[in-house]
């Protein structure tokens, strides 16, 4: 299994992961408290792939499941060892899960500016930037733009399309 529900237990395997130096530049700096009360919250789900159990590779958290507008955001994602291709594999099986088993009608999620590997990455698997988060977030004592990408589910539904038609299906 790529992907399982996160459990209390994985808090501090979180806390590695997000603190890793290639993360940290990106990826906002949550206390165990913090992580603790989102996972607890029911509004948040929080996903972990594992080399072995208990060995975190990777983890997610998606955001506003009990929202009426079935607007799922994609709060972070975080990737032990990066260019191997498991963002992709997780960002895949994420994107199926929140439209497919949550049945949202829109994904979202912001991203630094200068954090061009991921863009690249939302931007191939069918995300599209719809528009700038100016001074957004804090980092190392500068304001930094965040874009706003999206992907709907008609969008989501199109690509499907399209996978089949190049599969011959």
């Amino acid at each position: 299994m790529l992907l399982r529900p996160a459990v209390t237990d994985d808090i501090s395997g979180l806390l590695a992961l997000e603190r890793l130096p290639f993360a940290r530049a990106f990826v906002g700096q949550w206390n165990e408290a913090r992580h603790r009360a989102t996972l607890a919250s029911g509004d948040a789900r929080y996903l972990v792939s594992e080399t072995e159990p208990g060995q975190l590779q990777a983890y997610a958290i998606l955001r506003g499941l009990n929202e009426d507008n079935r607007a799922i955001e994609l709060k972070r994602i975080v990737v032990g060892v990066p260019e191997k291709g498991l963002g992709r594999k997780i960002l895949t099986e994420i994107v199926r899960m929140v439209f497919e088993d949550l049945h949202a009608h829109r994904l979202f999620l912001d991203v630094y500016e200068d954090n061009a590997r991921a863009r690249h990455l939302y931007e191939s698997l069918g995300f599209v930037h719809e528009g700038t988060l100016r001074d957004a977030a804090h980092r190392d004592g500068v304001w930094c733009n965040l874009r706003l990408m999206t992907m709907l589910e008609c969008e989501y539904r199109r690509q499907g399309t399209a996978d089949q038609a190049t599969l011959g299906g």
